[in-house]
């Protein structure tokens, strides 16, 4: 099909994220590492990682050959009442990776999210504590699209806002410091009352409310916190975990393990859909059934995809690579200083921040000029590059990204 044919019925049809209908959207019609390969010719680096997914590029050829051997068995089968060998491993090495004996599966972070809610509630009234059901989280925080997940994501500052009165009311304390940590934990646990059932996080980074980055000691001092008042705490490693931030999961690196974990996005290497809950044996032991259950559950398509992606994060240079990209994505957004509010870089991810909001169009058409791929939103200049990036490619990123900041 002809882009502009494409581009026409994208316009009068599909409904983008995040946007209203009938927008005007690039078309791709190929993918190659951490190339796009757009249908006007132009090829560009993928320097979201397709929202964080992509980690060892695209169409890596471990993870084709898994599903190419996974779908000549059986692409899906329903996971009520019976199981299969690719959710089985699966869920033993995740189990074993993250320290938490029991996994649920589901399609998509918010969802992951969403059981994570349902866990930390449904413990609470296995115990005997009826009156605990809300959440305490901190605010500048993003968890998802589903009503419980928005419902902890930041009520005025994030994308959510305009449900406010139709969400479940949870607990917000002030943003984590980025700076010092100073009394903050002490003010975060004056807000716990006997209504609240588990603290949810995103640890040492903060996504999408705006890739904000903070102390590991507070992700250590909110165990304790959670420990002292016998409530759960929630770790959302949807975009940190799998090595994102230099450690493998930001929650480990801070030195704790959490009551429930949330996995997604890198979960299959940014090859298809697949997210997991992940929680301790008491949770699991005070729930009699957990009153949630996806159609594509522990797809086994996916399922052997994820397999192979932990296969290649296990034999391979991550944690090599991670450092490589950062200390590149330090040299080439530091320059970018004295144009921002603010520049920030850990591991795979490197932030401009502008005084004020940026030209989503502008921007990204500046990028694209560079020969690099990027989605700014807010005040926010940001990338995200896969594991596979050489110094090259990440002084081609930077060099985008400071298009961007001029545009």
């Amino acid at each position: 099909m002809h882009p502009a044919a494409i581009q026409a019925l994208d316009h009068a049809h599909v409904w983008h994220p995040y946007a209203p209908a009938r927008t005007t959207n690039l078309p791709v019609a190929a993918t190659d590492g951490i190339h796009l390969q757009l249908s006007d010719g132009r090829r560009v680096i993928d320097a979201m990682s397709s929202w964080w997914a992509t980690i060892h590029g695209h169409g890596h050829p471990a993870l084709v050959a898994a599903a190419t051997e996974q779908i000549g068995r059986m692409s899906h089968v329903m996971f009520g009442g019976l199981t299969h060998e690719p959710a089985v491993r699966l869920a033993a090495r995740l189990a074993d990776m993250v320290g938490l004996p029991h996994v649920f599966f589901s399609d998509s972070g918010s969802v992951a999210v969403e059981v994570a809610v349902k866990m930390a509630l449904q413990y609470s009234r296995g115990i005997g504590h009826t009156e605990r059901t809300r959440l305490l989280t901190w605010r500048s925080g993003y968890h998802g699209d589903t009503f419980a997940a928005m419902s902890v994501c930041d009520p005025d500052g994030g994308m959510h806002a305009l449900w406010a009165g139709t969400l479940a009311e949870q607990v917000f304390a002030p943003a984590p410091p980025v700076g010092e940590v100073g009394d903050y934990l002490h003010r975060f646990e004056m807000l716990i009352d006997a209504t609240v059932a588990a603290v949810i996080v995103e640890p040492v980074v903060q996504g999408a409310g705006g890739m904000r980055f903070h102390d590991p000691a507070l992700v250590a001092g909110v165990r304790e916190i959670c420990d002292r008042h016998g409530i759960l705490f929630i770790a959302d490693e949807i975009a940190t975990g799998f090595g994102r931030t230099g450690e493998l999961f930001a929650t480990h690196g801070a030195g704790v393990t959490p009551d429930i974990m949330c996995v997604g996005k890198a979960l299959t290497g940014g090859f298809m859909s697949l997210a997991a809950t992940l929680c301790t044996a008491e949770v699991a032991q005070a729930i009699p059934t957990l009153m949630h259950g996806p159609t594509f559950m522990a797809n086994p398509l996916a399922c052997a995809v994820a397999g192979a992606s932990l296969d290649l994060l296990e034999a391979g240079t991550w944690r090599a690579d991670v450092a490589r990209i950062e200390a590149g994505l330090r040299r080439g957004l530091e320059p970018l200083r004295d144009q921002a509010a603010d520049v920030r870089v850990l591991g795979a991810i490197g932030v401009v921040e502008m005084a004020e909001q940026v030209d989503m169009v502008a921007t990204t058409q500046a990028a694209l000029e560079e020969g690099v791929w990027l989605r700014p939103f807010g005040r926010l200049i940001y990338t995200m590059p896969p594991y596979t990036c050489t110094e090259a490619d990440m002084a081609q990123i930077c060099r985008g990204v400071a298009a961007a900041v001029r545009a």
